[in-house]
């Protein structure tokens, strides 16, 4: 997949100064390198791939040890075993299954059809029930779903249950939390070296604590749910290795558009990606989060960043489970590796209609705009707003187009409102919004990232155009069929929204 994308964008070979050769991307912007097989040089690649592991001798038993990437790893202990390789299918026992309120009601009838009216789950405090998509809204159907789950809950004694009742006031309800993927995190569900499996494509969220996590469909979680085991294929293991300082300007949503435009929306189709390197050893949780959130979109199985330091301290106060941690081995085998210096990079946006149509923010500043939304598991955490409120004060001005605010959990919300925004003399996310004229910030939920029925708050209605920290831009995705979505980091975002264009970070941020 890799080597097909890089060879149609007219590469040409160079070589790397260590002997080998690395593809770029004639006259790109873009600072990306791929490790090439050199077999024979010609005007085409043929392949892109790591360097060959050296061969290994033989153990004194007869049997090949080869290292074992982290994904490969993990695996290899949920399905009991010592060792395996790309394409092994086996059975896997599942530390966290997650659902919602969108396929929740379809995995639990699944599970009742295939095991019983009667059945229990697996392991009660191991299934995790989040209400976060259509929430907000007077769809009786979209309500109904929360019913469901709340009876099963109920039922089944389902200790994870963040329920909401009260709509009219979400902070009347203490349980609920809002977007899964974000309160997963928080509520100390995701831990090193585990497997986390959810009935949504972002599930692989989660794999910013060095975890497996993917998403899977309602008849595997109804299996799930029985059984606590799921027969998965290894995939393969792509290595993106990032170094370089990282611009103020730049968040770790550039980085994984920047990514997903390299590869294409197919380049990493079922195959693992693995992050590593000075820059995202730099990255907070949150913003690992991010580069995770949106390996999907470019047909990942799951992504994956090293647990360490960070992710300690992250979850001192969130778990008191014990993980077990794991790393790449030294010899571990990756299908390809990609490099970046992060230094190099500007910021980026993904046009319409496709997370993988790249282009500098700098190239779409004739673009006019309608609104901006800033939200979701891609982009509604603390951090997110944070950095809109950063922009928002360095530009002392008001917003040229209606800009929706919608924080993924309560505790998000919370900090919206209560955390001093640094440089600004001690105001709130809010403050600064309020005085920049933003919509006040929204209850905390998927709102309209995924469209939702039509009274769900920010939904485009109207065919207009949006620039959105969202992760996805296909036509209809937020609501109406001919709007179109401009994907950037809150960043770009918030910036765009003092234009009325889409705008480039540095206008205002240096």
């Amino acid at each position: 997949m890799a080597s097909s994308a890089i060879a149609s964008r007219s590469s040409f070979l160079k070589k790397d100064g260590t002997g080998g050769f690395s593809a770029f991307r004639r006259q790109s912007p873009f600072p990306c390198s791929a490790q090439v097989s050199r077999k024979k040089v010609s005007k085409k690649i043929a392949s892109v791939m790591a360097p060959q592991q050296s061969e290994r001798k033989p153990s004194t038993t007869g049997a090949v040890k080869t290292g074992m990437t982290m994904t490969e790893k993990i695996l290899a202990r949920a399905s009991e075993k010592t060792q395996l390789v790309p394409g092994e299918n086996v059975w896997v026992n599942v530390d966290i299954l997650m659902t919602h309120d969108v396929c929740g009601p379809g995995s639990i009838g699944i599970f009742k059809r295939e095991f019983g009216e009667n059945a229990k789950v697996w392991d009660r405090e191991k299934v995790v029930i989040i209400p976060d998509h259509y929430i907000f809204t007077t769809d009786e159907r979209a309500n109904r779903n929360v019913d469901i789950l709340r009876d099963f809950c109920t039922e089944q004694n389902i200790k994870y249950f963040y329920d909401i009742k009260d709509l009219g006031n979400f902070k009347a309800n203490p349980d609920y939390k809002g977007v899964c993927h974000v309160a997963l995190a928080q509520e100390g569900h995701c831990r090193p070296g585990e497997v986390l499996l959810g009935t949504d494509s972002h599930t692989c969220t989660a794999g910013a604590f060095g975890q497996f996590a993917t998403g899977i469909g309602n008849t595997d979680a109804g299996f799930v749910l029985g059984t606590g085991k799921l027969l998965l294929k290894v995939p393969p293991t792509l290595r993106f290795v990032m170094d370089g300082e990282m611009p103020d300007y730049l968040l770790a949503k550039d980085l994984i558009l920047q990514i997903i435009g390299e590869i294409s929306v197919a380049g990493a189709t079922y195959k693992a990606m693995e992050f590593v390197g000075s820059t995202v050893e730099s990255l907070t949780m949150e913003e690992r989060m991010t580069l995770c959130n949106m390996v999907v979109e470019a047909g990942g199985k799951n992504g994956i960043i090293p647990a360490d330091s960070t992710t300690y301290k992250y979850l001192e106060d969130k778990t008191s489970l014990p993980y077990e941690p794991v790393l790449s081995d030294g010899d571990a085998r990756f299908l390809s590796e990609y490099r970046f210096d992060i230094s190099k990079l500007e910021p980026v946006v993904a046009k319409p209609h496709s997370p993988d149509n790249r282009a500098l923010a700098r190239e779409c500043k004739d673009v006019k705009i309608d609104r901006v939304y800033i939200g979701s598991c891609t982009g509604g955490k603390t951090e997110d707003f944070m950095a809109a409120a950063k922009v928002f004060l360095a530009s002392g001005k008001k917003v040229k187009v209606p800009t929706f605010l919608v924080p993924a959990t309560q505790k998000v919300w919370m900090d919206v409102y209560s955390l001093p925004v640094p440089g600004s003399g001690g105001k709130t996310c809010s403050q600064i919004f309020e005085e920049a004229g933003c919509d006040t910030p929204a209850s905390p939920s998927c709102g309209a990232c995924l469209g939702g029925p039509r009274d769900t708050y920010a939904r485009m209605n109207e065919p207009q155009v949006c620039v959105s920290t969202t992760n996805r831009n296909f036509p209809g995705r937020m609501g109406h069929k001919e709007g179109q979505i401009y994907l950037a980091s809150p960043y770009t975002a918030a910036a765009s929204a003092l234009t009325g264009f889409v705008t480039d970070p540095r206008e205002f941020l240096q």
